[in-house]
């Protein structure tokens, strides 16, 4: 099946507002699979595949909710502080921006667009992942984190506390996501939503045809997203 390419914006967006995992650095692989062998080591008879496609883009708390409905029990109380510890320990050993964002951030911030990011994690793993792939600086004091808001994702809170602390309008905002809970998160908030369709989403359920049909507008390589956004003759770092 062939892909549409998008058509970029004929208004260039008032903000910018990226998810962090799978849209700016590539934690998902890396924290899944932790999270796969803990919940393996609670007696959850599942897999990788299962963990990523019933959990990308959900909190900590939701993912908490997901496992103790299928054990039938409580998770221990360390279970999120034993799984971000070695979570956080990997990421030290090795971890890599998105390839293509940091040149396209820097194109977006150049052209005057305001940018911010809002993610399920909490904002110390944002201030972890951000600071090791060299991303930090570009959002310092612009990290919004589904734990300053009542709902996570695939509800809009996040999004619409971003778009607030921002001093835009939701209508203005564009989002770029990476996974089904946030594609459906940025419509729900009323906001033009660019999907992050990353090599290998088809095989955890979160391909093109699903971020399309839940109304994100594809893309599958970073260094398109300025164009997307309306940006003409912009080089690239």
């Amino acid at each position: 099946m062939s892909e549409t390419k998008p058509q970029p914006l004929v208004q260039p967006p008032g903000l910018v507002i990226f998810d962090c995992d799978g849209v700016l650095v590539d934690t998902e692989g890396l924290s899944n699979r932790i999270l796969t062998r803990a919940l393996q080591r609670e007696g959850l008879d599942v897999d990788l595949q299962t963990v990523i496609r019933d959990n990308v883009g959900r909190s900590m708390a939701s993912v908490r909710v997901w496992a103790e409905d299928l054990l039938g029990r409580a998770l221990p109380p360390s279970f999120i502080d034993d799984v971000q510890a070695e979570t956080f320990a990997a990421f030290r050993a090795g971890l890599e921006p998105i390839p293509g964002v940091a040149g396209a951030i820097d194109a977006v911030q150049a052209a005057g667009m305001p940018t911010c990011v809002a993610s399920s994690g909490a904002v110390e793993k944002m201030q972890l992942t951000l600071g090791l792939t060299g991303l930090l600086d570009r959002f310092n004091g612009r990290l919004y984190s589904a734990t300053m808001v009542k709902r996570g994702k695939p509800h809009p809170d996040i999004f619409l506390h971003a778009a607030a602390e921002m001093g835009c309008a939701p209508a203005d905002a564009v989002v770029i996501e990476d996974s089904l809970p946030g594609v459906t998160g940025g419509v729900a908030a009323g906001m033009k939503v660019f999907a992050y369709a990353a090599p290998g989403c088809e095989d955890i359920g979160h391909g093109p045809e699903v971020l399309s049909a839940a109304g994100g507008i594809v893309f599958r390589d970073m260094a398109e997203l300025p164009e997307r956004l309306g940006l003409k003759e912009l080089t690239l770092s």
